[in-house]
């Protein structure tokens, strides 16, 4: 594998900086308990005041926590393992270990940008930076022409490319049902809480959904690239959106109000990426040189 040492010296720094600001986000404690504020906007906030997260909302709070509990249970053993995997040259290793990166990339960036200014600021801003590389590497190791040569014949294209048009239809229609209507009444979307932006939103609107697009025309076609980004986007939507579940059983469990498009949308979402995942490994073809 191309940058087999940079890639690997910036995937344990991922893996020992993202357990430690998990295990943070988790088990820390202090703060003088849930309070309600009022917003810039004057609205009344639920506030989870303990914590890492004492200053972001009940909602972001729980998500957060959620997010961090699958980061350490399955991000980072699936992050180490997947390395492992393509440092002995398995292409699985490697598709597994760019999907993994992405996650990591897409869960800090967020963090970075959408929780409450706190102590791992810093941390959060160098595990989006270090995982940038070293996607950024792992994507640029891949031979991406030969890439076709080590899938199967009967690898079913037709079905993942539609599957991946209808998420990014789903997702998009979804967040801008959100954003439209409090645009057109020039009113604050609820979600907004004491926060400024749409961080997420965006970062869905702007990447994830066109990336949707493109990955399922780019496989339906049968181009290389096609099959490269299939299987990142099957490996990241699995931990992702086994983040998302969480966050909402979380959400859940502190009495905040989830919408049920949500509710089912994204845990159905996760049950089919798993089986696309499944597929994906299923169809590919280790070539020994």
């Amino acid at each position: 594998m191309k940058y087999k040492q940079i890639i690997t010296i910036l995937v344990i720094f991922t893996a020992i900086l993202s357990l430690f600001a998990s295990t943070f986000g988790v088990f820390s404690t202090g703060g003088i308990g849930q309070h309600d504020i009022t917003s810039i906007y004057g609205n009344r906030v639920s506030i989870y005041g303990k914590g890492l997260y004492q200053n972001d909302s009940i909602s972001v709070a729980s998500q957060g926590i959620a997010q961090d509990i699958i980061t350490m249970i399955l991000g980072i053993p699936l992050l180490t393992a997947s390395l492992y995997l393509s440092r002995k040259g398995l292409l699985k290793g490697k598709l597994l270990l760019s999907g993994t990166l992405a996650y990591f990339l897409y869960t800090y960036t967020s963090y970075s940008f959408l929780w409450m200014y706190n102590s791992l600021f810093l941390i959060y801003v160098m595990l989006m930076s270090i995982s940038f590389f070293a996607f950024l590497l792992t994507m640029m190791s891949f031979d991406i022409e030969s890439l076709p040569l080590h899938f199967n014949k009967k690898f079913p294209v037709k079905f993942l490319g539609s599957l991946f048009i209808f998420i990014g239809i789903s997702i998009g229609l979804m967040w801008i049902g959100r954003i439209i209507p409090p645009l057109i009444t020039h009113s604050i979307p609820p979600s907004l809480e004491h926060y400024t932006t749409l961080p997420i939103q965006a970062l869905d609107l702007g990447f994830i959904v066109p990336l949707a697009f493109l990955t399922g025309i780019l496989i339906i076609k049968k181009k290389p690239f096609g099959y490269l980004l299939s299987s990142i986007i099957t490996t990241k939507g699995i931990t992702m959106l086994t983040s998302i579940t969480a966050m909402i059983i979380g959400q859940i469990s502190l009495g905040v109000k989830v919408s049920s498009i949500e509710l089912i949308i994204f845990p159905a979402f996760n049950l089919i990426i798993i089986y696309c995942l499944f597929l994906v490994m299923k169809n590919v073809k280790e070539i020994v040189k």
